[in-house]
């Protein structure tokens, strides 16, 4: 029944907002991606094979012309997996609502942190098997969050994410000196300075700095940069995250590289995270029109506590509309 009345009220929520925005002239997108493979997982020894959805999406987004210099804007995005076993297939992402003038961008509600938003594109296997989330901390979508970002200078942006200590994500517990258990509830910030544009379509470079300060019980420092060379684009990330409280810190990095030929690009990408483990991974994308692109990829990820590699290969297609 609650899935019955998710769907409803999304439906219903799409609908009206496309009829509101015809009188009001309100500019409004409907918008979504599917992006499914069917894959071979062997983790840990234990091999199927699964039809499988990979951050698959349907949202509504829009802005509206208050005047004065100023816009209102929107975003109301559901993840839909449709390889989900029940039919509950509905998880909550981006959800906020904002104000942007000559001050820059304000937002408040569910939201990525600044830090994952400065990744830009540099995560080749990103919503894949080999997504750099399995080795590094920080890929977090907080639930009760305000964000500003500033007017952009010089290709310069910067941004501040708040996350509010009533978000349940927040609360972590740590053994204090005494040996004790403590639950701490606490507030966060996420912090990042761009520069450039994440496509490589304006700027042949982008460069990302961000810090995490106790979200989600940990603290990081990312460094991002990536650049375009002809058919060639060249990536990397350094991480530093410790647990927030008494943790020790840890490094660790990324390479990638993506190569276009024609309709065909070929894709690398090797992760390392100190004292967990490393990844690397190969594809291959073809794309059939703007929209649509088939993908193959392979991933191999080594844990350092745990006896045997994960394996996962898979083929797909991806299409956004």
């Amino acid at each position: 029944m609650m899935n019955t009345l998710t769907k409803s009220l999304l439906a219903s929520a799409i609908a009206v907002t496309l009829v509101s925005g015809v009188q009001a002239e309100d500019a409004v997108t409907v918008y979504g991606k599917l992006n499914i493979t069917a894959q071979s997982n062997d983790v840990q020894g234990d091999s199927k094979t699964e039809i499988q959805s990979n951050a698959s999406r349907l949202g509504v987004k829009g802005a509206f012309d208050l005047g004065n210099n100023l816009e209102a804007f929107y975003t109301i995005e559901y993840e839909v997996d449709t390889g989900a076993d029940t039919k509950n297939n509905f998880e909550a992402r981006d959800q906020y609502v904002g104000l942007k003038g000559s001050f820059g961008a304000v937002s408040l509600g569910r939201s990525d942190t600044l830090l994952k938003k400065s990744q830009g594109k540099v995560d080749l296997f990103n919503d894949l098997s080999g997504d750099l989330k399995n080795l590094f901390k920080g890929e977090n979508r907080m639930s009760q969050t305000a964000t500003y970002m500033t007017p952009e200078f010089s290709n310069f942006r910067f941004g501040v994410t708040y996350v509010a200590e009533a978000d349940a994500d927040q609360d972590y517990t740590y053994v204090n000196g005494a040996g004790e258990t403590i639950l701490k509830e606490t507030d966060g910030f996420s912090v990042a300075g761009m520069y450039g544009d994440a496509s490589l379509k304006s700027t042949p470079v982008y460069f990302a700095v961000a810090y995490d300060s106790e979200v989600k019980g940990y603290d990081i420092l990312r460094a991002t940069a990536q650049g375009k060379i002809a058919g060639l684009k060249i990536g990397g990330m350094y991480q530093q995250q410790e647990k927030s409280e008494n943790g020790d810190s840890k490094s660790g990095y990324l390479f990638s590289l993506a190569y276009e030929i024609d309709a065909v690009t070929l894709n690398g990408q090797y992760q390392d995270m100190e004292d967990l483990g490393s990844s690397w991974s190969v594809g291959a994308d073809y794309k059939l029109a703007k929209p649509t692109k088939l993908l193959a990829f392979y991933t191999q990820r080594e844990y350092d506590a745990k006896p045997k590699d994960d394996n996962y290969i898979g083929i797909g297609i991806s299409h956004s509309f």
